[in-house]
């Protein structure tokens, strides 16, 4: 029933940040950055914690499980906050069940395969939890915004025409449905910067030296080009919301409630698989009362059978006193 309750309030927290799938997207109209729900900063902290929490206890029973993947795409841009949001939001989680990819130029054996090639290569595995540092979406926002890079790309000339992005919004669309289908969830987080903030975070990576490895001046070109690339955000959200795998545009202005609002998304995915521990089943249980009562016999002189439940049991008779002495 609590996990019933935490589910109902994790939903409904972030119902806001959904992008209803065929719903035509403004950013500058639909989603304000800045926006906070109504909480402090000095209650940020404590909510992290609890995603956190959250986190490391589903994706365990996801690992043991070992039947769905969850695969977290991450976009925003330059000066978003891709990276604190992965570091925080995933601090709790053990790192042999996460993987991290980011994506930057492609490669020339990259460009020699088809666009959605290198992603494919970096999908989890069943019981894994996948983060795509910039992702697929790349190619309908940095190829969209500057469409020299499709040269590189050695594309046949009628695959170029002018429903080229309609037709990879489609293409993405059945490839996350293929997935989906095939037991792993997408999750779609779009960090949504205003322009005044990134200018901000661009100065203070220039301000502080422990900073300054951090800019380039290439992000600042690309600054100019703001516009076109929040049309091409806008575009992308309103084609490819879906019900399979819709989009969460969270604000990002203030990094302490992106970081909550991108633990809860991640939260309610793996709450609404629901992995469950598996039953080991009645002869394998048997198995492990045979090898229990082994261990047991093996106890030193003086030492308890089973020092776990021992602990336990102590435990539970604490409690029992202290409800005693309080009735």
């Amino acid at each position: 029933m609590m996990s019933d309750e935490r589910a109902e309030r994790i939903a409904e927290f972030i119902e806001p940040l959904r992008v209803e799938p065929g719903s035509r997207v403004r950013l500058d109209r639909d989603f304000d950055p800045r926006f906070k729900a109504g909480l402090k900063k000095r209650d940020g902290a404590e909510l992290l914690r609890v995603g956190v929490s959250l986190l490391a206890e589903y994706q365990d029973r996801l690992a043991a499980q070992d039947t769905y993947g969850v695969l977290m795409c991450l976009q925003a841009i330059d000066a978003g906050g891709k990276d604190g949001t992965i570091r925080h939001v995933m601090s709790g989680v053990n790192p042999q069940g996460v993987r991290v990819s980011s994506f930057k130029v492609p490669s020339a054996e990259e460009l020699d395969h088809d666009y959605l090639w290198r992603y494919a290569r970096r999908l989890p595995a069943r019981g894994e939890i996948a983060i795509f540092n910039r992702s697929h979406y790349e190619e309908v926002l940095v190829v969209r915004v500057h469409p020299d890079n499709l040269v590189r790309q050695h594309l046949p000339e009628d695959a170029c025409g002018p429903d080229m992005w309609d037709r990879r919004y489609r293409e993405i669309n059945r490839w996350e449905h293929y997935l989906t289908d095939n037991g792993f969830k997408v999750v779609k987080i779009f960090l949504n910067l205003s322009e005044e903030e990134q200018r901000a975070r661009f100065l203070k990576r220039i301000d502080r030296p422990e900073k300054n490895w951090k800019f380039s001046a290439a992000d600042v070109r690309e600054r100019r080009r703001w516009d076109d690339y929040q049309h091409a955000f806008s575009a992308m959200l309103s084609a490819t919301s879906t019900k399979w795998a819709p989009w969460y545009v969270v604000p990002a202005d203030r990094k302490w409630f992106a970081r909550i609002c991108a633990a809860a998304v991640l939260a309610h995915t793996l709450m609404d698989i629901d992995p469950q521990y598996p039953d080991v089943g009645e002869e394998a249980r048997k198995a492990l009362l045979v090898t229990r009562r082994e261990l047991e016999r093996e106890a030193p002189a003086g030492a308890p059978a089973d020092p776990y439940a021992d602990s336990a049991s102590r435990r539970r008779g604490k409690k029992k006193h202290g409800k005693n002495e309080r009735g």
